[in-house]
């Protein structure tokens, strides 16, 4: 039971961490930079950053959600 909690911890940083690096990757196809004012380079960075987290964590949350509805799927025929 304890290596369970200790699998699905790792199993949810890393999905995190995965998704949150596909949506940064996701992002640089976006030139928000246009939306920007001129000059405002740290704060275009950090709402890049901020955007990869939030989606990232949605995205991530999904796919854990599923994966842990998927696992107690088959406790409805029991």
């Amino acid at each position: 039971m304890i290596n369970d909690f200790g699998q699905t911890a790792l199993l949810g940083i890393l999905s995190h961490l995965v998704f949150i690096a596909i949506s940064w990757w996701a992002l640089q196809a976006f030139n928000l930079e246009k939306l920007l004012r001129p000059n405002r380079v740290f704060q275009a960075r950090l709402l890049y950053i901020l955007l990869a987290i939030f989606i990232g964590s949605s995205v991530s949350n999904f796919f854990l959600d599923y994966l842990q509805w998927s696992r107690q799927l088959p406790l409805i025929f029991q």
